[in-house]
C-alpha cells in the first residue's frame, strides 16, 4: 500500500530554449517522481516504457524509488519548444506509447492515485473509476486535453469529461486547461462549475501569477514564489503537484499544501532537469 501511487509514462523530451537544446527523460511520471522521491512518504510508479527506455527506469529504481515497468511497443517522444516566456511551449509527439488498462493496475494499493495523462487516449474513464473505488484519485487534466494530429499537439475537448470528472477527487489544471474545460475565462467560476461537475479540490496553476485551489466552496490564494533564475519550467505542474499531494497526504491543510507546493516549483524552475532537494530545501524557500 502506497500513500501516493503515480501511473504515467516515462518520456524521451526534447527541450528547445532560446538558450540550449537538450535531449532528457521526461513526462509526469519522471518530474513527479523525482520531486516526490526525498519525501518522507511511502511512493511508487507505475510507468509504460519500450525496452531502449528501461535504462531510464533503472536509473530511478536506483535512486530508490520503486517502479512498476509494463511493457509498450514504443515510449512518447515529445519535442517542447519555448520561447523567452516560459509559460508558453509549442509541442510535437513524435511516438506514443501503449495505454494503461485496469488490468495494469489491479495489484497496486495507494491512498492517493495521481494520473499523469500526457494524451487523450492514455488512460480511460473506466480506469478512473475503478481507481476511484480504491483510494483517491488525482489527476492532471493537460493530457486529457491533447490530440496527436500528424505530429503536432493539438488542444481538443475531453469528450468523456462530464463522466469522468465525477470519479476525481483532484484535478490539476492551468488557465488554458480551464477555460477548455469549462468555457470560461475567469478563474473561480471556471474552478466551481468543475466542482459542480463531482471534483472535491480544483487546482488552478498560474504560472507566475500564483495558484487559485477550490475547495468547499473556498477558494484559496497561494502566491508564486520568485525564482532567483528562470532556466527551465518543464515539469513545473508536475513538481507542483508532487509537494501538493505529500502535504495532503501527510495531513496539511490546504493553504499549507499549495504554499508548499509553489515555493517547490519555483525551486524546479531554477534549474534545467527535476526538481531533486529535500522538504528542507523547500521550507528554506518559503523563509526566502
Amino acid at each position: 500500500m502506497y500513500d501516493i501511487c503515480c501511473i504515467g509514462h516515462i518520456t524521451l523530451d526534447k527541450i528547445v530554449t532560446p538558450k540550449a537544446i537538450k535531449h532528457m527523460a521526461g513526462g509526469t511520471a519522471f518530474y513527479f517522481s523525482n520531486a516526490i522521491r526525498n519525501m518522507d512518504v511511502k511512493y511508487g510508479l507505475v510507468t509504460a516504457v519500450a525496452e531502449t527506455e528501461m535504462p531510464g527506469v533503472t536509473a530511478l529504481r536506483n535512486k530508490g524509488i520503486e517502479v512498476k515497468a509494463l511493457p509498450s511497443t514504443h515510449s512518447v517522444y515529445f519535442e517542447n519548444i519555448y520561447g523567452e516566456n516560459q509559460d508558453n511551449r509549442t509541442q510535437r509527439v513524435l511516438q506514443k506509447a501503449d495505454p494503461f488498462t485496469v488490468a495494469d493496475l489491479k495489484d497496486t494499493e495507494a491512498i492517493i492515485f495521481h494520473l499523469g495523462a500526457l494524451l487523450a487516449d492514455d488512460m480511460s474513464t473506466e480506469l478512473i473509476k475503478e481507481l476511484f473505488s480504491r483510494g483517491n484519485v488525482s489527476v492532471d487534466a493537460q493530457g486529457y486535453l491533447r490530440e496527436v494530429v500528424d505530429k503536432s499537439v493539438k488542444a481538443t475537448d475531453w469528450a468523456d469529461k462530464r463522466e469522468a470528472l465525477k470519479y476525481i477527487d483532484i484535478l490539476k489544471v492551468n488557465e488554458h486547461e480551464l477555460e477548455a474545460l469549462t468555457g470560461l475565462t475567469d478563474i473561480k467560476e471556471g474552478a466551481k462549475i468543475l466542482a459542480e461537475w463531482g471534483v472535491k479540490e480544483v487546482v488552478v496553476t498560474l504560472g507566475s501569477m500564483g495558484s487559485v485551489i477550490y475547495h468547499d466552496s473556498i477558494y484559496y490564494t497561494i502566491p508564486a514564489y520568485k525564482p532567483t533564475e528562470v532556466v527551465d519550467a518543464t515539469g513545473c505542474g508536475d513538481t507542483y503537484m508532487a509537494g501538493y499531494l505529500y502535504k495532503r497526504v501527510k495531513g496539511a491543510d490546504i493553504q499549507k499544501a499549495g504554499e508548499f507546493a509553489a515555493a517547490m516549483a519555483a525551486l524546479k524552475i531554477e534549474t534545467s532537469g527535476p526538481f531533486e532537494g529535500t522538504e528542507e530545501d523547500v521550507l528554506a524557500m518559503m523563509q526566502r
